[in-house]
């Protein structure tokens, strides 16, 4: 697919970048030009690739602030810069309120909201001293934008993320930028275990306006856009990239009713 901008010689960072969406935004940077350097807990069963090159790959345990820190300051003795940064590691099972305990929410949230929260603050550090700056992508949620049952904590999270971009775009202009990418469903390895077989998925699809899940590869143009000066005037904006929502329940009921 063609790329909507060149980022050759720029570097960047993708937390969680070795499956499902965060693979989607590793393969649409590299294609770009990008270098890109993943991380995470456990190293990927094979290296994603896109453009003809290579993902690095470093494991770091993102909930450990002197692990995150230490992975920083290696990424800029290695490259010498670092220009886009996208939070997108995180996550949740499904669990109603009154089942997990606050230690299990306090958790979902410390991955959802203080993770990003660490990882920027160390970017930061780095971009701030460049000539040209940097960008920071969060990937956000529907789910902070709307009740979401069995996953209360992760909204909230989410919610928390994308408030907090919004700050960090007025507090470190006009250096850094700092945008938000407001995800719907999207269709990955593991969707399966969330909507079952082929059916269902599709069943599930035709909820979104578009009448699909997203791409991953969608997901990734998107944060190519936010990563290039083609966005170079797009600072503390939530992008929504969920197909047009969920079609309101009403519509249906009225269509019975009727």
């Amino acid at each position: 697919m063609p790329t909507i901008t060149d980022l050759s010689g720029s570097v960047a960072v993708v937390t969680g970048g070795t499956r499902g969406v965060g693979a989607g935004i590793t393969r649409a940077l590299l294609e770009a030009g990008a270098q890109v350097v993943t991380c995470a807990r456990r190293a990927p069963d094979a290296g994603i690739e896109a453009g003809g090159r290579t993902a690095r790959f470093v494991p770091v345990d993102l909930r450990e602030p002197e692990a995150v820190g230490a992975f920083f300051q290696r990424l800029h003795s290695d490259y010498g810069r670092l220009d886009t940064l996208v939070n997108n590691a995180g996550g949740t099972p499904f669990r109603l309120l009154g089942e997990g305990g606050a230690e299990r929410h306090a958790r979902v949230v410390e991955l959802n909201l203080t993770v990003p929260l660490t990882a920027a603050l160390a970017a930061y550090e780095i971009m701030r001293g460049q000539s040209t700056g940097g960008s920071v992508i969060m990937i956000g949620s529907v789910s902070g934008t709307r009740p979401s049952p069995g996953t209360a904590a992760y909204g909230a999270a989410k919610a928390g993320l994308d408030n907090l971009a919004r700050s960090m775009a007025v507090e470190w202009a006009p250096t850094v930028r700092v945008n938000s990418l407001i995800l719907g469903m999207v269709r990955t390895e593991l969707s399966h275990l969330h909507y079952g077989d082929e059916a269902g998925i599709a069943a599930v699809g035709r909820t979104v306006p578009l009448g699909r899940l997203a791409d991953p590869s969608e997901i990734g143009d998107a944060c190519v856009f936010l990563a290039s000066d083609r966005a170079a005037y797009v600072t503390g904006a939530s992008l929504l990239v969920h197909g047009g929502g969920e079609r309101p329940a009403f519509l249906d009921a009225a269509t019975v009713n009727n």
